[in-house]
């Protein structure tokens, strides 16, 4: 692992503005990071407030207290950094002692330096072991071992529905016959076999043709849909009336979960649409502040390409 954390912050401005944080309150970042966000949050939180950060990464909490650390100490919020995952956000703020959060913010997808840690297996630019755990310390499985003992059924599943990939039967098929002569242990084995699935023609335009797989691997070894629906509904739980929920995502099947949960919350009766009046009595609980996603701007693209796919949606609890 690296010992220097880089990661530029996406959607800073953005963020803050919507997160709208004021002295006194109190903030979660649940995806901690290298405390590029949470920097810049705690300055408006001041001394009388509060910054709890969650990160499973080691790496990351430990480049996140360095950073924290320079704050001038007569005007930095009460810090609380937690090592864990945000699907266990009660966990983590119940051993926090809040009665409730003023603003979450999630900043999904894997950071910089993450993608840049050949060691990681999450990059498909970089040669090494297939790992792809967030949190290697606390998961055993790894990309690999799907690779190696997934049938060809669920690999097919895997790979197309969690990136869409067209090609996702051919490119299981090619794994499964590649593993019967050696295991697929590096990122390298798994782009030529990528490659070898995918027609030249097909290969020729929408970026490296073993993005795709790399991310379904990635989704399935951390369970992160399920993660983040688990995350963002303890998040509405938590919000204070007039509380902030801001969710950075970065691609469609993120955004979607975010949006459904959105939508559900806001408007959650489950009375058939022919009734004339509402009977379940559930009333909604977000109230949505951006109906359209907001988008990095063309500047913050060039400054940092990562920010490239990122959507920013706000919610506020009611």
């Amino acid at each position: 692992m690296t010992s220097e954390y880089r990661h530029i912050p996406v959607l800073l401005a953005e963020c803050l503005e919507h997160l709208n944080l004021q002295t006194q309150h109190t903030f979660v970042d649940a995806t901690l990071g290298g405390a590029g966000h949470s920097f810049e949050a705690a300055k408006r939180l001041g001394g009388a407030g509060t910054l709890i950060g969650i990160d499973q990464d080691e790496v990351a909490l430990a480049a996140a207290r360095r950073k924290l650390g320079t704050l001038p100490k007569d005007a930095s919020p009460r810090i609380e950094l937690v090592r864990g995952n945000f699907g266990d956000m009660d966990e983590a703020l119940l051993g926090a002692e809040v009665p409730g959060v003023d603003a979450v913010l999630f900043d999904l997808g894997v950071s910089s330096v993450q993608i840049d840690t050949p060691s990681r297996g999450f990059s498909f630019k970089e040669d090494g072991p297939l790992d792809m755990r967030m949190d290697p310390g606390r998961q055993s499985l790894t990309a690999a071992e799907i690779l190696n003992t997934y049938t060809a059924a669920d690999l097919a599943r895997i790979i197309r529905a969690y990136s869409d990939e067209r090609w996702a039967s051919r490119i299981a098929d090619f794994v499964v016959r590649a593993r019967q002569s050696a295991p697929i242990e590096t990122s390298a084995q798994l782009v030529d076999i990528v490659k070898a699935a995918i027609p030249a023609s097909a290969r020729r335009a929408g970026g490296h043709p073993a993005k795709r797989t790399f991310q379904a691997l990635r989704i399935e070894v951390n369970g992160e849909l399920d993660v983040l629906k688990r995350g963002l509904d303890a998040a509405v739980r938590w919000l204070n009336p007039g509380g902030r929920l801001v969710v950075i995502s970065y691609h469609s099947l993120e955004d979607r979960i975010v949006k459904e949960t959105f939508a559900r919350c806001a408007n959650r009766c489950t009375c058939p649409p022919d009734l004339p009046v509402c009977s379940c009595g559930k009333q909604p609980v977000l109230d949505i502040v951006t109906r359209k996603p907001i988008l990095p701007s063309a500047e913050e693209i060039e400054r940092n390409p990562r920010a490239r796919s990122a959507k920013l949606r706000v919610a506020q609890k009611r």
